[in-house]
């Protein structure tokens, strides 16, 4: 059902079936010539259902419709695959967009079989073949339009610039239209819950990454921030402040854990407080357990950077302690 939240601007609320997420707030900004649609849904037919139905309901179609893509995960790119086969032109960032084209390949999974030895989660028997980015991405790679910060898109009366806001995903991008103060920021700043902070890779403190991203958006002026999950963000400062304390917590929690011993990057998530339906470690679904375990070692990485946690590798595993 399509709910208008601006003028001309409208959210399709997508279902996410068994995902703790629920649903994804997929935006369709309505121009005289043509009609962009935010952020598509998993690639599944409960997505697709919803997505025409929206459609339909606003009276655009795909030869009007253009789609951009905020960001890799399957949630907002899974059927970018299916929009192509109907003709749709495709925004997606420069770095994102390529890492969508490399979720097609079974070597990016591969990946992830490294990091279960790295983080010690092979003691629980997960598998990427569980992993909802693996489940629900686009099989076939996309031909898109790469978008850098600068870039600009004009959908009826808005012009809207592209922002780069890496953290969440290392390409994350938004949209911000300055003259009337709105921002569609995918999952850079999420109302009620809390973007997941994942590590990519040894290159780079993605939590600073993240950090210095929310100070960037902080400093704009944004009177109805549009985000991909839950309500829509009207005091994006209050909120990025207490995206900041959290982290902070987290960072705190994360030092308590270290400062006696050696622990695995496994070991270290099982003991942080998750707000998800489980009593213990053990409960956690196998995909949760990827999510909890690549945000722990976000964190870990960063206090190693900034000079307050030590790691040594034995066996092919991480191990953190408090320096």
């Amino acid at each position: 059902m399509a709910e208008k939240v601006y003028e001309n601007i409208y959210k399709i609320e997508i279902p996410l079936p068994k995902n703790p997420l629920k649903a994804l707030n997929s935006y369709v900004v309505k121009g005289k010539d043509k009609n962009l649609l935010i952020d598509t849904g998993f690639n599944t037919k409960e997505c697709i259902d919803a997505l025409i139905q929206g459609m339909e309901e606003l009276e655009i179609n795909f030869n009007n419709t253009e789609l951009f893509i905020t960001h890799l995960h399957a949630d907002h790119s899974g059927l970018a695959t299916f929009f192509q086969e109907k003709g749709v032109r495709i925004y997606a960032g420069e770095v994102d967009g390529e890492l969508i084209n490399q979720m097609t390949k079974m070597e990016y999974w591969k990946r992830f079989n490294e990091f279960k030895i790295i983080f010690d989660l092979e003691k629980d028997e997960v598998s990427f073949e569980d992993h909802p980015g693996y489940k629900y991405c686009l099989r076939e790679p996309i031909s898109y339009v790469p978008l850098r910060e600068g870039k600009g898109l004009q959908v009826g009366e808005y012009f809207f610039e592209v922002i780069f806001i890496p953290g969440h995903t290392p390409g994350h991008i938004g949209l911000y239209e300055r003259n009337h103060k709105l921002f569609f920021g995918g999952d850079h700043v999420l109302d009620r819950i809390t973007p997941n902070i994942a590590f990519w890779g040894f290159g780079e403190d993605i939590l600073a990454t993240y950090f210095n991203s929310l100070g960037k958006i902080f400093e704009y002026d944004i009177d109805y921030l549009f985000p991909s999950h839950r309500n829509v963000i009207r005091d994006h400062r209050r909120r990025i402040g207490e995206l900041y304390l959290h982290h902070k917590e987290r960072l705190n929690e994360i030092i308590n854990i270290i400062k006696k011993e050696e622990t695995s990057v496994r070991d270290v998530a099982s003991q942080m407080q998750w707000s998800i339906r489980a009593k213990n470690w053990e409960e956690f679904p196998s995909p949760q357990k990827w999510f909890a375990t690549r945000e722990a070692m976000s964190h870990l990485e960063h206090l190693y950077y900034i000079g307050k946690a030590d790691k040594i590798l034995k066996e092919g595993k991480l191990f953190y302690k408090e320096k």
